[in-house]
């Protein structure tokens, strides 16, 4: 099993990142993502940034984590290559506490592809499959 996927879309990039568990969805996501980006194997975990958000369902988690991470990637000027999350219920829906290791991006040297500018709505599934946990949406590129 891959831990994530690209899916034929008409318009942008849909991704897919599969897990067995949430968690590990949503991190494999976040790897779909970054991957697009960048050549993730030139990325030195240096640095660690933390991103906490909440939504009233999981679909809408995704799409909060994912958005989270680029907004930390332009403010910060960093790539990531490796993720941790943690989710639990609240009375809110849901809550996620992550974070992504990473270091200054240097377009060169990680061999810098496409530039993702956010996370769409189109698409958006988190589910659990034949293949395990599912978080997949559709990124503008």
């Amino acid at each position: 099993m891959s831990p994530f996927k690209y899916l034929d879309h008409t318009a942008d990039m849909c991704i897919q990142g599969i897990g067995t568990s949430v968690e590990e969805a949503f991190c494999e996501a976040a790897r779909a993502v970054f991957n697009l980006m960048v050549d993730l194997d030139m990325v030195v975990p240096k640095r660690r940034i933390q991103v906490s958000v909440g939504a009233s369902s999981l679909e809408f988690l995704l799409v909060e984590w994912l958005d989270a991470l680029i907004s930390q990637k332009d403010l910060s000027r960093m790539i990531f290559c490796r993720f941790g999350v943690d989710i639990v219920t609240n009375s809110n829906g849901f809550h996620l506490e992550g974070e992504g290791w990473g270091e200054e991006l240097n377009h060169v040297w990680h061999r810098a592809k496409l530039e993702v500018k956010g996370v769409s709505y189109a698409g958006l599934q988190v589910s659990r499959g034949k293949e395990g946990w599912i978080a997949q949406c559709v990124v503008d590129v």
